[in-house]
């Protein structure tokens, strides 16, 4: 049986304590969700890249009881069809206002907004960064955004950095081990 599990990564004190907060995990789209590149086929239409490795992170973080949002500003329908395979039921497109979309999300869960952790990368998502509990900037983030963050992720958007961000929750609030241990127990099945 696996004990002590770690994530590959280093974790400052400050950041855990954050993270073991957390009880809700919102995440902005484009160029964390993805790496950020907008394909568009000749008839318009978009299509987006999303990496299994953040799929499983954030199963992992819903069955360890925590709430998963996506707030970006962009409409997509390739998103829509990731947050159903995925189980998230709290996806807001087209949205500006992403510090305004969180405060009724946290107010419709009746969490208090210092309990969220959201996930951007460009300048705006600076509000709601600045007013959550943990502000997580994806390691290709601009450098203004990465400067208001209390952590950035080891690896980049579209590339494992919501993973970085599932690992870091789970690990803070000690819920990897029993999650990681049960593929162990599947295996022997």
């Amino acid at each position: 049986m696996l004990t002590d599990w770690q994530p590959s990564f280093h974790v400052p004190a400050d950041v855990r304590k954050l993270a073991a907060r957390v009880r809700l995990a919102l995440f902005d789209v484009d160029g964390v969700l993805t790496d950020g590149t907008i394909y568009l086929d000749d008839e318009g239409r978009e299509i987006k890249r999303f990496h299994v490795h953040d799929g499983h992170g954030l199963k992992m973080l819903r069955h360890a009881g925590i709430e998963i949002g996506l707030i970006t500003a962009r409409k997509s329908r390739a998103l829509q069809h990731r947050a159903v395979e995925l189980g998230i039921d709290h996806v807001f497109t087209g949205q500006m206002d992403k510090l305004n979309v969180a405060r009724q999300l946290t107010e419709k869960l009746q969490l208090d907004i210092s309990q969220c952790c959201f996930t951007g990368d460009d300048v705006i998502d600076i509000p709601l960064l600045l007013e959550c509990g943990l502000a997580v900037a994806a390691n290709n983030a601009d450098h203004i955004t990465k400067n208001v963050a209390h952590w950035v992720t080891p690896r980049s958007g579209g590339n494992g950095a919501v993973r970085d961000v599932c690992d870091l929750i789970l690990y803070a609030q000690s819920k990897s081990d029993d999650i990681i241990s049960g593929y162990f127990h599947r295996s022997r099945a």
